[in-house]
């Protein structure tokens, strides 16, 4: 069964910013530029973990998962106030 998951991230160095943004790309569609929607089974959710700890420096960074979990549609738990996301923003495209 597939969960909901909120993922943000604060990074200090830039390096590693931009590789977990890459990374978290492949696991979710980018809600701001540190924070993740990811809709994962439960094996996906272990390699989102493990992927997030080989790049994360413990001591300078710090990484936040909310579980939504099941949700009945995509966003019967998360609003937007503003712009909300279009069909063509929900994928990333990084310029490195």
């Amino acid at each position: 069964m597939r969960r909901y998951y909120i993922v943000s991230y604060d990074v200090a160095d830039q390096k590693r910013l931009r590789r977990i943004y890459k990374k978290m790309c492949g696991f979710g569609d980018p809600l701001q530029f540190s924070v993740f929607q990811c809709e994962l089974s439960a094996t996906e959710k272990i390699l989102l973990l493990e992927t997030l700890n080989e790049i994360v420096n413990k001591r300078e960074d710090r990484v936040l998962i909310i579980d939504l979990g099941v949700l009945r549609k995509e966003n019967d738990r998360i609003e937007f106030i503003g712009k909300s996301l279009s069909p063509q923003e929900d994928r990333c495209a990084v310029i490195v």
